[in-house]
């Protein structure tokens, strides 16, 4: 069960896959999806499944068929490192997909923009559009709402007695949300919200959101 919010004048889908969806540009954010972090622990030793690598994809590949929107844009690092065996499945992918792809650069994102560009995946900085500032690292700037990544947000829900359970979340402030963690194996960071703050938790099956009292 999706959860949608309006921004703005403007209608955003919050999914349980971890994404949103801008209904009024046809525009999918993705953020975080770390690909080549589980070729990347495989190769240290780690135990991974090897269908962990083509989790990620076969995830992307169904909320794109469940949005068909016109416009992918991923909210920085696309790739957790270098080029590695999972480009490979990356290139694979790109080529059956119809929508426009952007890559806002991340701190991981460090292969070459030419090696997406040759894959027609316009890579920037930012994207500024009707009022919406699009980045990886949250900011503050006038006259613009914030859609970032980056931080990985969880938030800690208690229940009775002493019992707790961490969840990814959407993390709204006035001015700012920050888009949970797309991709396995990525980890995330409690966030301790305030009542100013509107969060939304999410599980396989559904977004909520949580009563901060």
């Amino acid at each position: 069960m999706s959860q949608s919010i309006k921004i703005q004048d403007n209608t955003f889908t919050m999914h349980p896959s971890r994404v949103l969806f801008w209904e009024e540009k046809s525009m999918l954010l993705i953020s975080d999806v770390h690909l080549g972090k589980v070729s990347h622990f495989r190769k240290f030793g780690a135990a991974v499944p090897q269908k962990a690598v083509q989790k990620n994809f076969d995830l992307m590949t169904e909320v794109l068929e469940f949005f068909n929107p016109k416009t992918v844009c991923f909210l920085g690092d696309l790739f957790h490192s270098s080029l590695n065996k999972e480009w490979e499945l990356f290139e694979q992918w790109v080529s059956k997909t119809d929508a426009e792809i952007i890559l806002v650069s991340g701190n991981h994102d460090i292969i070459s923009p030419l090696k997406y560009e040759a894959l027609n995946v316009k890579v920037v900085l930012e994207i500024q559009s009707d009022g919406f500032l699009l980045t990886h690292h949250p900011e503050e700037r006038d006259g613009f709402f914030n859609f970032s990544g980056h931080i990985h947000p969880a938030v800690r829900l208690r229940g009775s007695g002493r019992q707790t359970l961490r969840l990814p979340c959407f993390f709204k402030s006035k001015n700012q949300m920050i888009v949970p963690a797309f991709g396995e194996f990525t980890g995330s960071h409690t966030l301790k919200p305030s009542k100013k703050n509107e969060v939304f938790a999410v599980t396989k099956e559904a977004v909520f959101q949580v009563d901060l009292g």
